[in-house]
């Protein structure tokens, strides 16, 4: 299998294997904070028909600050228990379209701006409300991230804007948090679902890590898609360009300096997404 490496290349060296020159990428600091340095070297990569590169820069949110306010249970049934979640938000407004060039070529929520509600690593269900409620099983354990989404589903990659939170239910029903996760993470959050028509052009590639930072000395995320292997060395987002219509198949992990696996409950994780032309 071929690798690509999205990392510093030279604009030269890009031409010679067909890569498209991308001209701003979303940096983030050591505290996972936006970032809107631009970066000239980061070029997309192509496989066959498929690109992936880094996009321009996005519309920040100095000062979002998502809190977990609350975070109760009860038991319903004889297996199950209801647990809700609800938000405290700060410098950010729910259901409001973002002001950015990016929601004009792909996938925008017409609801606006909401909260990525992710539990065990699952397809996230996105939250126009400060509050969710979902059922999991008695005696279960689980993981909550949370985080603030721009209306075309990018995340605010900050450590104020996310919430990480472990879980663990008892056969009661009762609800307790463990302390905060310390090992390197990573979840998935786009490109998600179906896509149809214009939407199909530009997927935006997304996703969250914790408890670590990607460079190319040191952690990377490997994203295969549909068997073609791209490697991100950068924490932003991407733009996927080229996918065929159909099904077709997303896997991002988690990878050490030397592309080893990295090992833990959230590293490693894959998608079913579908194209359709209408």
């Amino acid at each position: 299998m071929k690798y690509y490496r999205i990392t510093g290349i030279t604009a030269a060296v890009a031409l010679l294997v067909g890569a498209v020159g991308c001209n701003n990428s979303s940096t983030k600091s050591t505290g996972g904070a936006d970032s809107s340095s631009s970066i000239d070297t980061n070029t997309a990569q192509k496989m066959d028909s498929i690109t992936v590169s880094p996009i321009a820069d996005s519309k920040e949110f100095p000062g979002a600050d998502l809190q977990i306010a609350s975070i109760t249970a009860e038991k319903v049934g004889t297996d199950s228990a209801k647990v809700t979640v609800k938000y405290a938000i700060k410098n950010f407004k729910l259901t409001e379209m973002t002001d950015d060039a990016h929601a004009a070529h792909m996938a925008n929520s017409h609801d606006g701006q909401h909260i990525h509600f992710i539990l065990d690593n699952k397809p996230y269900t996105a939250l126009y409300k400060p509050e969710n409620s979902v059922t999991v099983p008695l005696n279960s354990e689980h993981y909550l991230l949370s985080f603030l989404s721009r209306s075309y589903h990018e995340s605010i990659k900050t450590t104020e804007a996310s919430k990480l939170v472990k879980f663990k239910i008892d056969a009661t029903g009762k609800l307790t948090t463990d302390a905060t996760p310390k090992e390197p993470s990573l979840f998935y959050s786009r490109p998600k679902g179906e896509y149809k028509g214009a939407e199909t052009k530009n997927l935006l590639l997304d996703f969250y890590v914790v408890n670590t930072k990607l460079a190319p000395d040191g952690n990377k995320v490997i994203a295969d898609i549909n068997g073609q292997t791209f490697t991100l060395d950068k924490w932003g987002p991407y733009e996927i360009k080229g996918l065929p219509m159909g099904n077709n198949k997303v896997k991002l992990t988690l990878v050490d300096k030397d592309g080893n696996a990295v090992t833990g409950d959230n590293v490693s994780v894959e998608r079913d997404i579908k194209l359709s032309e209408k």
